[in-house]
């Protein structure tokens, strides 16, 4: 664009192009919902302030993608997949989607996902919603594209958008961009807001990038960062500000630093991740980093269930609050409550619940107030393992910059009777680093027959200038990653 080979509104139409003949003609991915009716006016109105010689930033007129859990206040719907918001409107902008307007972005349309972000069933498939169907993985696509920001991880890996924006609780992000050999960066939180996006729980929620390079996943962090005065959490990011990430960017930002290899529960779930990391491992320290081999965390596996009962106590009073506050729906089906959706899906079977219930809803369902002693133990404890005596305990006890561990195995074949399964859905780095609200970042770090695989970078709070330092220098030292070629299975012969 600055040499005027291309304006925003090439760039719109050479995207359009690729999302019809990707994903909804050939391989069919289904990972975009909806294309915004108003992208090709937004290029205009973009490119004419580039002609008159105002450049907003790095990201003007980039064409991006977003999760259809993040509010924008447009033509487009707002849904988490689900048919029970359809034709409602969001009553304004995400907080985050008012940053990326800011800095000059096109957001082309809305992504699938799994629905309500995957918080309805234990049998879920991932990347499944009712609104939009199956999305498949581009490397496999009998595979699944994990998630629950499936659709924003398929669709960057086929080149449908520059970037795009999921969303994570506990995976959402890592785990889509690790079977899509994608960057993807679950910042901490706070540092981004979660105004305005549909919630699971408000102690692990937030938003983040998710692209094919490190140095794209920074420049959509940095655009998308900043203080919400409606969201308290950003509140202790305001002394950092908007990070400038670029200086992060550095080719030998791997020499002398400190890294931990975290083995315990974090490998041994599949044979071929495990042989890329120990290759990972070689490569760092080619690079010039000292490997802390093993760095333990002791408490990982001691608060998997206290978490799933806290997300289970958030999700019934954060939902209930978000829904209250949408407008009418032109259809007239809006829920105003968790009960009202459970309802909902109970009288749209057929859409709905063709393939798996919702007992995640219904559990959440019969908790109390956030009030509860249960809830505030179990939350405080949960803060304590993963903080104080997990992650910080570990990195202060080995003097380390940053921890390590595959963020999971290659994607396993969507199901849709016995829905998710497999070693990409083995414990992780999520957990641990969802459950403390600390960093996450992963980088692809090869293939096991065909199926891409990522390696984590994980650490303290407000360590991403770090992190992205650390995967960037492993990213140009390595260059894994490699598009994908729409093969109708993995490559089943060595």
């Amino acid at each position: 664009m600055e040499t005027g080979q291309d304006t925003s509104r090439t760039l719109v139409g050479k995207y359009l192009a690729r999302i019809q003949a990707v994903d909804r003609s050939g391989p069919e991915l289904k990972s975009v919902l909806e294309i915004n009716p108003d992208a090709n006016a937004i290029a205009d109105a973009l490119d004419a302030e580039r002609k008159a010689g105002r450049v907003r930033g790095p990201l003007h007129g980039i064409p991006i993608l977003i999760k259809d859990n993040i509010a924008t206040h447009d033509r487009m719907m707002t849904t988490a997949g689900s048919l029970a918001l359809a034709g409602s409107p969001a009553p304004k902008d995400a907080f985050i989607v008012e940053r990326l307007r800011a800095a000059g972005v096109v957001i082309l349309g809305k992504t699938n996902l799994s629905e309500w972000a995957n918080f309805r069933s234990t049998h879920s498939s991932s990347g499944w919603s009712g609104r939009g169907g199956q999305t498949r993985n581009p490397y496999a696509l009998d595979r699944n594209p994990s998630g629950s920001s499936s659709g924003s991880g398929a669709a960057i890996a086929a080149n449908l958008a520059a970037v795009a924006v999921g969303t994570e609780t506990d995976g959402s992000i890592v785990s889509p961009a690790n079977v899509n050999s994608l960057v993807g960066i679950k910042p901490t939180l706070g540092l981004v807001s979660r105004t305005g996006i549909v919630p699971i729980a408000h102690s692990q929620d937030t938003a983040g990038p998710m692209a094919r390079t490190v140095a794209d996943a920074a420049l959509l962090l940095a655009a998308m960062s900043g203080t919400d005065p409606l969201d308290t959490a950003t509140k202790p990011a305001d002394p950092r500000g908007t990070r400038d990430y670029s200086r992060s960017l550095v080719r030998d930002g791997l020499r002398g630093a400190r890294i931990g290899v975290v083995r315990n529960r974090l490998f041994g779930y599949s044979a071929g991740a495990d042989a890329l990391a120990e290759a990972a491992i070689a490569d760092l320290k080619r690079e010039g980093a000292v490997i802390v081999d093993p760095a333990p965390i002791p408490t990982l596996g001691q608060f998997d269930d206290s978490e799933l009962d806290v997300l289970f106590y958030e999700f019934k009073a954060d939902l209930n609050t978000y829904l209250a506050s949408l407008g009418a729906s032109t259809l007239g089906t809006t829920p105003r409550s968790l009960k009202d959706l459970i309802a909902f899906n109970d009288a749209h079977k057929d859409e709905e619940l063709r393939y798996f219930g919702q007992e995640i809803m219904l559990t959440a369902q019969g908790k109390g107030p956030l009030t509860d002693a249960t809830y505030r133990a179990e939350l405080a404890r949960n803060h304590l393992l993963s903080r104080t005596q997990g992650i910080d305990l570990t990195m202060a006890k080995y003097t380390l910059d940053a921890l390590i561990a595959p963020t999971g195995g290659p994607a396993w074949i969507t199901d849709h009777v016995n829905g998710d399964g497999g070693t990409a859905s083995a414990p992780g780095p999520s957990t641990v680093t969802s459950v403390a609200g600390y960093p996450h970042i992963t980088v692809p770090m090869g293939f096991v027959r065909g199926l891409p695989v990522g390696l984590s970078f994980f650490g303290r709070a407000w360590s991403e200038p770090t992190l992205i330092k650390l995967a960037y220098a492993y990213e140009q030292a390595t260059k894994h990653r490699r598009p994908p070629k729409y093969a109708a299975s993995a490559e089943l012969t060595r």
